[in-house]
């Protein structure tokens, strides 16, 4: 599967116990199943989705395709598609975008040459399965009976859901997309949220508007949605935002448990035109871990997702995806290894231009996973200098799976729902925000989280490679209390930093009653060519000194970094220094600029 829990696209799996008391922990399958696709859709949607009939039979070979041309009336293309040996099996003309399917590998060149089709590229490595063509319902599972209790987690205090919910828990007229493996509809803790008008299976990358084909081929989507909306009713689990309204769009494929492309894309539009305010993506599209513009297949998949995420972007919807769970660099690809996943892997280079769809999108909060500590990194997580937004719990996190049970995962695929529940707190709070209003206020208002003692980690406490802008917070999102920036003084006077010298930078501070904060933010910026010769204190104006940095680093070059510090004890007017010292020969520098935020 593609899942940021689950596999290709999701995240770390392992084997759900079946429990309701003292469930295991269970990392995220690697990929997120999808949706099943059938029926022809309805008339008043026929402008995006399936317009044409399903081929009456499925033959052996058959590949899908993505066939991109302008958006509006994509009839000349259709027309095309079947002159050219293909069927067309859905049409979204608003992003024009045609689903084809062929047995013929000559299809792909053929239909390159016709005029108005801008990019063709295949979906998958593996044949287009019988199923597409009548697919089977997913089972409706006999249900547990709830447990009694309903304790308040970990995951949840570390994000201050539990203080939230004191002032709201979300918004019914917010509705929340779970784009997965499929949602358990009946469990007693998502069905009093669950809204079955807008749910749907997209699975083959046509909706399918049938009764349950919603439901969960895995148990991926159940637990997502869970983190995300589960009922505060005094049994089993609570979601972070568990008074808003969640659906399910089933986007993974029976079997294989992938989301291929054009299912990825029938649930974004979907998303675009039920009004959902945000999405949950805990998946990659698959069958590629990352897409390649260099590559005509992948071209056309990176082409066509985009136009779907920016079409419901468009209509009001943020995308919340997680970042995956190889504990790879984002910012930093060189090789890929697990691709296709819907055939043989092989090992292929490739640069930053390849990207992880849809986490690695414009307009997508890419989500990465603390550990249970809440101020780590979950080692499976993946990071990313400018590409993690910000972070959420993602290890032994303990929400619904199907048959009203509960169970206990790990992945990025479980942080990314606490990140979409936030937000959709936040839509709730502020009815007329955009998607890009939401997007910044998680940023603004997440818990910065200072690096930890690894050199992957670059950046500084308030932004840094691990945990973007930080751990989101449920509290700010629901009370407005983003705290407007403080007092700022800075000093950019260069001072000489020699061999074994001490030397010292002054700031005066004034205008700022009482004592400092506890968290006072010191921004430092050094340029030395060994931070390991060096310690860094800042001195209070009382001459308490609290060291930043003692003679770590080894070799790296230059400290260019934010620390919060503790000096409530301190009073604020005064003046502060920053005190460094060279404890070495050969490498010198020069203390470039410093400052304080009260």
């Amino acid at each position: 599967m593609a899942v940021a829990a689950l596999g290709s696209a999701v995240a770390l799996t392992v084997p759900v116990g079946a429990a309701q008391a003292a469930p295991t922990t269970i990392p995220e399958p690697r990929a997120a199943s999808a949706a099943q696709a059938g029926s022809t859709a309805s008339a008043a949607s026929a402008a995006r989705a399936a317009k044409a009939a399903v081929p009456a039979a499925w033959a052996a070979g058959t590949r899908a395709y993505l066939v991109i041309t302008a958006p509006g009336d994509t009839t000349a293309v259709r027309t095309a598609v079947a002159n050219n040996g293909g069927t067309v099996f859905a049409s979204y003309d608003a992003i024009g975008v045609v689903v084809a399917h062929s047995t013929s590998t000559g299809f792909a060149p053929a239909m390159r040459a016709v005029s108005g089709v801008q990019q063709v590229g295949a979906t998958r490595t593996s044949d287009v399965p019988a199923d597409a063509y009548n697919p089977a319902l997913p089972s409706n599972p006999s249900q547990s009976t709830a447990p009694s209790t309903e304790p308040v987690r970990s995951d949840m205090t570390q994000i201050k859901a539990d203080q939230a919910w004191a002032v709201t828990t979300g918004s019914p007229t917010v509705k929340v997309g779970i784009l997965d493996t499929g949602v358990d509809d009946q469990h007693q803790d998502l069905a009093p949220n669950f809204n079955a008008a807008d749910s749907v299976s997209c699975a083959y990358g046509k909706a399918d508007t049938r009764a349950g084909a919603w439901r969960d081929i895995d148990t991926h989507g159940t637990h997502v949605a869970g983190t995300v909306a589960a009922a505060k009713n005094g049994k089993g689990a609570i979601g972070v935002a568990p008074g808003v309204k969640i659906s399910s769009v089933r986007i993974a494929e029976p079997g294989s448990t992938l989301f291929f492309a054009e299912n990825t894309i029938c649930g974004l539009v979907w998303a675009g035109d039920h009004g959902f305010k945000v999405t949950n993506n805990s998946y990659y599209t698959d069958p590629w871990q990352f897409n390649c513009p260099d590559n005509v297949d992948q071209a056309a998949i990176l082409e066509g997702v985009n136009r779907a995420q920016k079409y419901a972007e468009g209509k009001g919807s943020l995308q919340v995806a997680a970042a995956g769970n190889a504990n790879y660099d984002l910012a930093n690809k060189t090789t890929d290894t697990s691709s296709p996943n819907d055939s043989t892997p092989v090992t292929r280079t490739i640069t930053n231009d390849c990207l992880d769809i849809p986490a690695e999108l414009p307009g997508v909060v890419t989500v990465a996973a603390n550990g249970t500590s809440g101020s780590s990194k979950a080692s499976f997580s993946n990071f990313g200098r400018n590409v993690i937004e910000v972070s959420a719990p993602g290890e032994s996190v303990y929400s619904t799976v199907p048959g009203g049970k509960y169970a206990s995962l790990s992945g990025t695929s479980m942080a990314s729902p606490h990140v979409a529940g936030v937000a959709a707190l936040l839509a709730s709070a502020n009815p007329g925000d955009t998607p890009a209003d939401i997007r910044t206020k998680l940023g603004v208002q997440a818990t910065d989280l200072a690096c930890p003692s690894d050199s992957r980690c670059t950046g500084t406490t308030a932004v840094n490679s691990f945990f973007g802008e930080g751990r989101v917070d449920a509290l700010k999102a629901v009370s407005g209390t983003t705290p407007p920036p403080g007092a700022y003084f800075e000093n950019l006077t260069d001072v000489a930093i020699t061999d074994h010298a001490t030397v010292e930078s002054s700031l005066t501070v004034s205008g700022v009653t009482g004592n400092a904060p506890a968290t006072l933010k010191v921004g430092v910026d050094i340029k030395h060519t060994y931070i390991g010769d060096l310690k860094v204190d800042l001195v209070a104006p009382d001459g308490t000194v609290h060291t930043l940095h003692n003679r770590t680093g080894g070799g790296t070059d230059n400290i260019l970094q934010t620390y919060t510090v503790n000096a409530s004890a301190e009073v604020a007017n005064g003046v502060w220094k920053l005190r460094v010292n060279d404890n070495a020969n050969r490498d010198t520098g020069r203390i470039d600029a410093w400052n304080l935020t009260f």
